[in-house]
């Protein structure tokens, strides 16, 4: 179970990783020191970034309950 809850944390933090790169920047950040702060953004958020914003939150939440998951399971090991 321990290897199962391993491999699923492994995933989905490559998975936030890419995940949190494809945002777009928002300025006031880290992207304004490589130029993503000339960019302005007119209007909301396409549907793309807030399904692209829903998916990470899940992927989020997923890799949080792997580590809750891991820490009962290392715990209750001893």
């Amino acid at each position: 179970m321990q290897l199962l809850f391993t491999i699923l944390l492994v995933v989905t933090s490559l998975l936030l990783i890419v995940l949190v790169l494809l945002h777009k920047g928002r300025g006031g950040g880290l992207s304004d020191m490589f130029g993503g702060g000339v960019s302005s953004s007119l209007g909301g958020s396409s549907v793309a970034e807030r399904n692209l914003d829903r998916f990470t939150v899940a992927i989020g939440v997923i890799w949080f309950a792997c580590i809750v998951a891991l820490g009962l399971l290392m715990a209750n090991q001893n």
